[in-house]
């Protein structure tokens, strides 16, 4: 047979080369297909020596904490000295060379993991998508994941944790123990991270071969739920969407029920209703010097509070209001929110949700709690260095109430009881809610001053900034504006600004001004409250008091003459504008309030307007004036630091 030309011959082997490439892919995708519908088979048991590897990635210190107590538990009770290390100190090149891998893993932004896990998260993406690793590279590792979330996020519920499942299986890994959802909002986040804890001791301490053909984990995607040859008795163990943890860990206490624990008392569940606040939730806010109330409330003393304590001045509120800094009182009925805002200083430790699904404390309860808690805080403040006696004195008696502490106040469904019992007691009122609660807002009986938050002015950014739970949460924020015009009491359309998030939206916020009409518009910039995995700031997005007068005053001009800059506080970096059909009478502003007025005409029954209980502003608080906004019967203090040390310097 004569040879082939050589054209021939090169096209040939080339034809042959692609043919054998197309037939290993096929192969490749033909072997996955068919390990991704076949049952799980039951994990080889562990080596009684082998030593977990136990990995934490945090955002808030929530899956720390877990973690950490799960060493604590290998520790005493497997004999294995399992530290628990953040994920961003591990090499994901040692994987191969893990027995058994832990992970307790949060959702970050977007169902993303916190950024201290997104190398190893980039590493376990990029391989599972590389069909030169191969479902064999991780073949030897068992592991165990366990997310922390929140389900009122929906589809992102645990998304961060479900993908390092996901990935480390199409690497060939075993996963030993179904995979555990927690869920923060949910109230029983510790008792399932108990559950799940529980059947990984068993497995490390060789007492079962883990996950085994007759359970599914919860954490499986679609694709592979789809072709699989399930038992029919594996319906029964997914109620409402959840794994029954009595399943998976042996003898639970009781059975689900719509989704909530029947018949026992655990961390806060009985009978289906929870406590707002579970443990870790509580732990972690009384670390940032939240004082909890019952099961939803809590409050806080502000630093203004101990400022004007010593006679170092007040608050912006002091000076737009004339609300005496040293006697209010910081506080929330409803410790969850709707949002979760971009420049929250509160760390994103509170709890998030749509509706009220919580025990309910009674109204009295919490006003008498509030004021005891708050007088205590006051009282701690004896014998600081500075603090007046007679302020002391006065601070015991707290005239006002800031219902902003941290949540949606507005939530709490008996929210008009407990204002009406704070007016009984002569404590004024300013409430702030998020706008997602348009219906809320309506139903509102009246209160000192109302404040809505307008954190942005398009629909993009405000999802941005806020990072609402609402689907519709446009439509709402749009519609609690229109219900805050409705108000005949002080309104207020706070605004606080973002550089590079907000900032520049000035024509899309004059838009706004006609939706709500509000007497008053705060324009405060952000605060920045350092590094933090919940958040994305820096010091770059924090705008100077230059920039909000700049602001301020643009708005200003853009509302027509309906609006003039009237008042500002420098060291908030905070401007106000106010009507000026309302509140500037014969060229004098009239910002501040009467407080014992209101209390007359909250008494009396009637119908009343914002213009019944105004009072005139004092000059070294109006805009423009050389004290800033800074009370000249105060006396100001300023740190300066020189060379890591800290002097104090009157500038009274």
């Amino acid at each position: 047979m004569p040879p082939f030309p050589a054209a021939t011959t090169a096209s040939t082997t080339s034809h042959l080369a692609l043919l054998v490439l197309l037939s290993s892919s096929s192969l490749f995708f033909l072997y996955k297909s068919l390990r991704l519908r076949r049952k799980p088979s039951p994990a080889p048991a562990l080596a009684r020596t082998a030593t977990p590897t136990l990995l934490y990635a945090s955002a808030t210190g929530t899956s720390k904490t877990l973690a950490e107590h799960l060493s604590a538990r290998l520790t005493a009770d497997a004999g294995f000295p399992v530290r628990a290390s953040d994920a961003a100190t591990f090499d994901p090149d040692d994987l191969p060379s893990v027995p058994l891998l832990l992970l307790v893993i949060p959702t970050h932004d977007g169902g993303a993991p916190p950024p201290s896990a997104a190398f190893l998260s980039r590493w376990l993406e990029e391989s599972a998508a590389d069909f030169r690793a191969g479902a064999l590279l991780l073949s030897g590792l068992r592991f165990a994941v366990f997310g922390v979330g929140s389900r009122a996020y929906g589809e992102t519920f645990n998304a961060a944790a479900k993908s390092f499942s996901r990935w480390l299986r199409a690497l060939g890994a075993v996963e030993v123990v179904p995979f555990g959802e927690g869920d923060m909002d949910g109230g029983d986040l510790e008792a399932v991270f108990e559950e799940w804890s529980r059947r990984v001791l068993r497995v490390v301490k060789g007492e079962e071969v883990g996950y085994g053909a007759n359970e599914k984990s919860n954490g499986l995607d679609e694709l592979e739920l789809e072709g699989e040859d399930w038992d029919d008795d594996d319906e029964e163990e997914m109620v409402d969407g959840e794994v029954d943890m009595e399943d998976i860990a042996g003898k639970a206490p009781a059975r689900r029920k719509n989704g909530n624990l029947e018949g026992v008392v655990a961390n806060g569940v009985q009978n289906g209703v929870k406590d707002m606040v579970t443990p870790i939730i509580r732990t972690s806010l009384e670390k940032q010097g939240y004082k909890i109330i019952g099961s939803h409330s809590g409050v806080k003393i502000c630093r203004w509070t101990k400022s004007q304590l010593r006679g170092r001045g007040g608050c912006y509120k002091h000076s737009f209001y004339g609300i005496e800094s040293h006697r209010c009182m910081e506080a929330t009925p409803s410790l969850a929110c709707a949002n979760k805002c971009v420049f929250c200083w509160r760390h994103h430790t509170n709890p998030v949700g749509k509706s009220w699904k919580w025990k309910m404390d009674d109204p009295l309860d919490i006003v008498n709690a509030a004021i005891d808690q708050h007088t205590k805080m006051v009282k701690q403040m004896k014998g600081v260095p500075g603090v007046k006696p007679e302020k002391l004195e006065e601070g015991l008696s707290p005239r006002h109430c800031a219902l902003s502490l941290v949540g949606e106040p507005i939530m709490y469904p008996e929210i008009n009881a407990l204002v009406d019992e704070l007016h009984r007691r002569h404590i004024s009122t300013f409430l702030v809610t998020n706008a997602q609660f348009p219906e809320k807002i309506k139903a509102l009986k009246p209160i000192t001053q109302l404040y809505v938050s307008v954190d942005a002015a398009t629909k993009e950014s405000l999802k941005a900034v806020d990072r609402p739970l609402f689907s519709d949460f446009w439509e709402r924020f749009l519609d609690s504006l229109k219900s805050l015009h409705e108000k005949d009491q002080r309104t207020v359309y706070r605004l606080t600004l973002v550089k590079g998030w907000n900032a520049e939206e000035i024509d899309a916020y004059a838009k706004l001004l006609d939706l709500g009409q509000p007497d008053f518009i705060e324009i405060k910039g952000v605060t920045y409250c350092g590094s933090s995995a919940t958040s994305k700031l820096t010091m770059e997005n924090v705008p100077w008091h230059s920039d909000v007068k700049e602001f301020s005053e643009v708005l200003a001009s853009k509302s027509g003459g309906v609006y003039e800059v009237a008042c500002e506080h420098a060291h908030s970096c905070c401007v106000l504008l106010a009507k000026v059909d309302k509140f500037k009478i014969n060229g004098k502003w009239h910002t501040w309030i009467d407080y014992d007025r209101f209390h007359e005409l909250v008494t009396s029954g009637k119908p009343f307007k914002s213009r019944d209980y105004m009072a005139m502003t004092p000059s070294w608080a109006v805009y423009g004036a050389e004290e800033g906004g800074f009370d000249p019967d105060q006396s100001r203090f300023k740190k300066e630091r020189r060379h890591g040390t800290a002097a104090h310097k009157s500038l009274s």
